[in-house]
């Protein structure tokens, strides 16, 4: 009975007939529109038969693809597409499961143009929002076959293009019908995100290969909107747009190991762009997480090569500038802190040779130019990423950083050995030339906050060390701390100019708050500035930051007692120059003349008081006649002129202190200090930061002081000292000591176990002469005092004064009013 019904068409139930109905009888024809109507209008108005529907329709689909009939193939998922737009009834997941096993019988096919049908299809239906939730629906067949399909290798290839394209639209198609949805299996477990995030990333980085392969540039529209790679893009920035908090690690792990297995790392220009993509699609306030991911993936490769990890600083930089315009919270410290470790372990690495230490067989050696390559992206990264900081945070920066330099002293010892001192040589030079870059366009209204104490304090503890590199570095930097109005590179070459007007200084008003700091900070770096420019191993970079310098603090801090001590500090540098008990080379010598004369010819200037500009621009001219070798056009050129005899500079050719304390003190400026001459205060801290001896400093010391007293024709030479001298009052010293510690441990054990009767007799000596010498003094303090007339001869012949009334008294005439 059944077997005659399905045989006999007018038997059949009406939902198959409908559905036979829309397909014509050559496929060529397309789908029957009219009876497609039928279909969909009986679909609405008995929703109950959507499902067996969709089954007979699938039904169908697999025979008519079994046959390789892909003309009814297609009017099947064209009815389908027009049923699923149609209908949202509560019932349409049934038919959805109908659906969805059709697609996945396209996918499976091997034909492309099947697989592309079901892609679109997919599409379709990914777009439509279900009105009724689904609790049991798996799109892990999708993600892997999509996934499958954006890595197609087809010999064709426009039809390797078209199948690539279909399955990153399939992979869109299945983000965006899972991610908002939370009954849906989670699109964001890693067992997703490592097929879909390596797929769109392996087709955008094979943009270069579809642009070498355009036909021709007349086809070039068309070919652009057929181009994977910008598919890809748009679908990884919208899946990353949809990415939740808890949902950026899953994204972005699968983007470094794909880095990483298809070492994308060394070239570094695709992992740059990937993450700048993801840095500017992600939502601000995720931008940490990025961070923190590279951080933690830069930590693990720390034995990789110097190009990897060169690679990711370099990515590090571009995606950390771009985080601090948005929230980057607390990673800042954390990721200088990473950055400073690294360059630590590249700077053991370059010295030892290998990663572990010790140069084995098995060891990978180490490339020290790719190790300099690496510390340089290191340092690059800290200056970008700290250029964008606001000034509280990069003042922190800057103090953390400080505190990483390893300096000469009791709290931050050194280490010790060959290695060790070398190792302390180049982590000094890198986190200074860190330490550099972050100051670099530092704009701080308040040096007090800029420069506070305890940084200045071990940054000029570092400028008196031997290394002149490190000096110079030091410099610099506090050049880049000063410089506030731009004027740096204004003083870049050190000249003797006629008219300082050509210079474009832009010149501000002290503050107050800079006037104290200079109270409080001002000898300390005049005496370093002193120090520097004794040094033997100084080059012309170090006088031109020298002269930078100065000429910054005359700018930017100056006021009436700056510059009189800056002018007393320049005199000084000259009779360095004059006197040379440091044994300085020639070039030196005409270096500190020229500095002094550079200086001078810009601080007169400044001040504008006529006498002093006279008197320095004679002696200019006179030097430019007589002594060109102590001017810096001479000194400070690639071969400098200089002479050999420097004994014999006469005094016209120096800037007199007598001559200038007078021009000066006419014009309101301190005479009496301007006459005084500088003398630095040499501190511990000189001892810990050269190589001289503790003798040798305390003899210089004394020498210094002595030769610069005004009494020194009338003071008897002072002793000299010697080693035998310090270890004798060292010695000595040491013995009291250990005679005082004896005495009182005496006095200890007496009064623990003497008797109490011994005690207390002991106390009452003391008492009682401690009684009679207050009985002298109060004896002394209330005696009368003597008789203005005279004395009075008492008993046994002994004169006694005798005491008068103060009425009584006669006075001279003239004590009267």
């Amino acid at each position: 009975m059944y077997g005659v019904c399905g045989c006999c068409g007018a038997l059949r139930p009406r939902y198959k007939r409908l559905v036979d109905n829309i397909f014509p009888e050559d496929p060529e024809d397309g789908l029957v529109k009219t009876n497609m109507e039928k279909l969909t209008f009986y679909a609405l108005s008995a929703p109950e038969k959507l499902d067996r529907i969709g089954a007979y329709l699938s039904e169908r689909l697999i025979r008519d693809v079994g046959r390789h009939r892909y003309g009814y193939v297609c009017i099947a998922m064209e009815a389908l597409d027009q049923l699923l737009m149609a209908c949202h009834c509560q019932s349409i997941n049934l038919f959805v499961e109908s659906f969805l096993k059709m697609v996945a019988k396209l996918l499976e096919s091997e034909k492309p143009n099947l697989q592309i049908l079901g892609t679109n299809s997919f599409v379709k239906f990914a777009n439509i929002e279900e009105d009724t939730p689904s609790y049991h629906r798996s799109y892990d067949f999708f993600v892997s076959r999509f996934s499958e399909m954006c890595h197609s290798g087809h010999d064709d290839l426009e039809i390797k293009t078209k199948i690539r394209m279909s399955g990153i639209k399939g992979l869109q198609g299945v983000v965006r019908k899972t991610v908002n949805d939370e009954l849906q299996a989670n699109i964001w477990d890693p067992q997703h995100m490592d097929k879909i995030v390596p797929s769109l990333l392996f087709n955008l980085q094979h943009v270069e290969e579809a642009e070498s392969r355009s036909p021709s540039p007349l086809q070039a529209p068309e070919k652009e909107k057929e181009n994977p790679a910008e598919l890809a893009e748009r679908c990884l920035r919208e899946l990353l747009g949809r990415a939740a908090f808890g949902n950026i690690k899953n994204a972005i792990k699968p983007v470094l190991i794909h880095l990483d297995n298809h070492s994308l790392w060394e070239p570094k220009v695709f992992a740059i762009r990937c993450f700048k993509i993801i840095m500017y699609s992600i939502q601000p306030q995720h931008s940490h997480l990025v961070i923190q991911q590279l951080l933690s993936h830069l930590d693990a490769n720390s034995r990789s090569a110097a190009t990897v990890r060169a690679g990711i600083v370099e990515v590090l930089s571009e995606a950390a500038v771009i985080a601090a315009t948005g929230s980057v919270g607390p990673t800042v410290l954390e990721m200088f802190n990473t950055l400073l470790r690294q360059l630590r372990l590249s700077i053991d690495y370059a010295l030892t040779g290998s990663y572990d230490g010790a140069v084995s067989l098995g060891t990978k050696i180490i490339k020290e130019h790719e190790e300099c390559m690496f510390q340089e992206a290191v340092i690059k990264t800290i200056g970008s990423f700290a250029s964008t900081l606001p000034i509280y945070q990069r003042s922190e920066v800057i103090l953390f950083i400080m505190s990483k330099v390893p300096l000469p002293s009791l709290h931050h010892p050194m280490e010790t050995g060959r290695t060790g001192e070398n190792r302390n040589r180049l982590t000094q030079i890198m986190l200074l030339k860190s330490l550099l870059q972050v100051s670099t366009g530092f704009q701080c209204n308040n040096m007090m906050s800029a420069l506070p104490s305890n940084f200045l304090d071990r940054l000029l503890s570092t400028a008196l060390m031997e290394d002149a590199e490190i000096r110079l570095f030091v410099l610099e930097i506090l050049i880049s701390f000063i410089d506030r109005h731009g004027n740096r590179h204004k003083f870049s070459t050190i000249s003797t100019l006629s008219d300082i007007s050509v210079l474009k200084l832009k010149v501000d008003k002290c503050s107050r708050q800079d006037t104290v700091f200079m109270k409080k900070h001002s000898q300390q770096l005049y005496r370093h500035i002193y120090l520097s420019c004794k040094e033997e191993t100084n080059m012309q970079k170090h006088y031109e930051a020298l002269y930078g310098l100065l000429a910054l603090i005359s700018i930017e801090l100056a006021n009436e007692e700056v510059v009189v001590d800056l002018i007393r500090l320049v005199l000084a540098v000259q009779d360095v120059a004059q006197v040379n008990e440091e044994n300085l080379p020639v070039y030196n010598r005409c270096a500190l003349y020229a500095l002094g004369a550079a200086y001078l010819n810009l601080i007169s200037q400044l001040t504008t008081v006529p006498a002093f500009c006279q008197h320095i621009r004679e002696v200019i001219e006179t030097r430019k006649k007589e002594a060109p070798y102590l001017l810096p056009e001479d000194v400070f050129v690639e071969r400098p002129r200089l002479s050999q005899n420097l004994d014999g500079v006469v005094i016209e050719f120096l800037f007199r202190q007598s001559k200038i304390s007078e021009v000066l003190g006419g014009s309101g400026y301190n005479s009496d200090r301007l006459c005084l001459p500088y003398i630095p205060q040499l501190t511990d801290e000189d001892r810990l930061s050269k190589r001289k001896s503790i003798g040798e400093t305390i003899s210089l010391q004394v020498e210094v002081e002595s030769r610069n007293s005004p009494e020194k024709e009338e003071r008897v030479p002072a002793e000299e000292i010697t080693y035998e001298t310090l270890k004798k009052a060292i010695v000595d010293s040491v013995a009291v000591e250990e005679q005082e510690r004896e005495r009182r441990r005496q006095v200890v054990e007496k009064f623990q176990k003497a008797p109490f009767e011994e005690i207390a007799a002991h106390c009452g000596a003391r008492a009682s002469l401690l009684q009679s010498k207050l009985n002298q003094i109060f004896e002394i303090t209330i005696r009368p005092p003597p008789s203005p007339s005279g004395t009075i001869t008492a008993a046994y012949g002994q004169p006694q004064n005798h005491s008068i009334p103060v009425y009584e008294m006669k006075f001279p005439d003239l004590c009267v009013y």
